[in-house]
């Protein structure tokens, strides 16, 4: 009787423990610059089953601490599949990260990290949704990030446009697309086919769970108005100090009164009732680099970035307003809330990235802790430029696990009316 109770309370455990949805940990203090880079660029962590990719780290403690690390198999819903580690790897992780360099001539130490995949003992098998944990030397979590792969088994032609709503058309995009192949007959496409669309690499914004309006033959295809619309937002600020000890033309001073440096960047003013301005940024993503540096990724340091807001329309009852990037995976935590400085009537936050070109923008969240990107604090022009990523996904009736089975990218600069 012992016996059964306790299988019973083991099996209970292990189902509850697959059932919950799978989180990205945000990083501690000390782990900075966590990104995936693909053909020595930081890119937005989709890939094509079979590439090679990376992901990198630095640690500041700089004591070439024992890092390891573990994949977890997710379904649509980002909850860990039933499935044996087996069936989607080839090899084992669990494995400790063994590719670290020290800093290199900076005034900030560091560990940096890079772990490659595939790698010597560890390759994918299959499509899908992926959680890469990095655990310490307790096999404790350190920090997590999503990851995914996708088969090239649909073609995903996607047009970016105005809404029809009069009332929408100034402030959204609107994505139409169509899912072709000729490797799949879709079995009852309504259930078995779904889809994730995504803005300039957030997750946290993405558009789920939009079936087909209807099929022409075997293509299903998406065109609708309102479910598809994402709001138009504004171009992202940025500021460039690959040589850290000097201003520029978004740094106002620099000070080294700290032992490493403080960039002072020039007062943003909210832009939501400004007319728009086009500059070219790229779409949330940062470069790591240091002026006649040899290896970036070793020799960039680190600097404290003192950020400032003017938006006089915004009160701390509408919420709280964040930083974010893909430099701190758009992370909406304390490291990242901006304060209020009663004195200068301006928000503020020093925080510390290393050097390089960032992406940034200003990020309202309501008192319920959602974004409101209706009023967001830039504001939304539909002129925006904007990246956008249709993600398919696939299930077959007696299939065990959703494949990833193509991608679809398009711009809204080539958007229509």
């Amino acid at each position: 009787m012992l016996r059964f109770l306790f299988k019973a309370v083991l099996f209970l455990s292990f189902s509850l423990a697959s059932g919950q949805v799978e989180k990205e940990v945000a990083p501690p203090y000390h782990i900075k610059t966590v990104s995936f880079i693909q053909n020595n660029q930081n890119v937005v962590p989709i890939f094509q089953l079979g590439e090679q990719f990376q992901l990198q780290f630095d640690d500041l403690y700089g004591n070439d601490a024992s890092f390891y690390y573990e994949i977890i198999h997710c379904d649509y819903n980002w909850k860990p599949t039933d499935i044996q580690k087996r069936e989607y790897l080839e090899g084992i992780d669990n494995q400790r990260i063994l590719e670290s360099l020290s800093s290199f001539n900076t005034l900030q130490s560091y560990s940096h990290y890079r772990l490659n995949f595939p790698n010597s003992s560890l390759q994918f098998k299959i499509s899908g949704n992926y959680m890469l944990k990095v655990l310490n030397e307790d096999r404790e979590v350190v920090f997590s990030r999503k990851f995914i792969l996708y088969e090239n088994a649909v073609s995903v032609p996607i047009q970016v446009r105005r809404p029809r709503n009069v009332k929408q058309m100034d402030f959204k995009h609107n994505l139409e697309f169509t899912v072709k192949s000729n490797q799949i007959v879709f079995q009852n496409a309504l259930k078995n086919v779904k889809t994730v669309l995504i803005q300039n690499g957030k997750f946290q914004t993405a558009i789920t769970n939009i079936l087909p309006q209807f099929t022409i033959g075997n293509d299903l295809v998406y065109r609708y108005d309102t479910p598809t619309q994402f709001w138009a937002g504004n171009e992202f600020h940025f500021f460039d100090n690959k040589e850290i000890r000097l201003p520029s033309n978004s740094i106002s001073k620099v000070d080294n009164k700290k032992e490493i440096y403080t960039a002072h960047l020039f007062t943003n003013d909210a832009r939501a009732n400004s007319p728009y301005y086009f500059w070219e940024d790229v779409n949330g993503n940062f470069v790591i680099r240091r002026l006649f540096s040899e290896n970036n990724e070793i020799e960039s340091d680190y600097s404290w970035i003192h950020f400032t807001l003017s938006a006089p329309n915004f009160r701390s009852s509408d919420g709280a307003i964040y930083i974010a990037g893909m430099f701190n995976n758009y992370a909406l935590n304390a490291e990242n809330k901006m304060d209020y400085n009663a004195e200068s009537g301006l928000y503020e936050k020093y925080i510390l990235i290393k050097q390089g070109f960032t992406n940034y923008e200003y990020v309202a969240v309501d008192p319920k802790g959602n974004i409101d990107q209706e009023n967001a604090i830039d504001g939304n022009f539909f002129q925006t430029e904007n990246e956008y990523t249709v993600l398919v996904y696939y299930k077959e009736n007696m299939d065990r696990y959703e494949r990833v089975i193509g991608k679809g990218t398009a711009n809204s600069l080539n958007g229509i009316n």
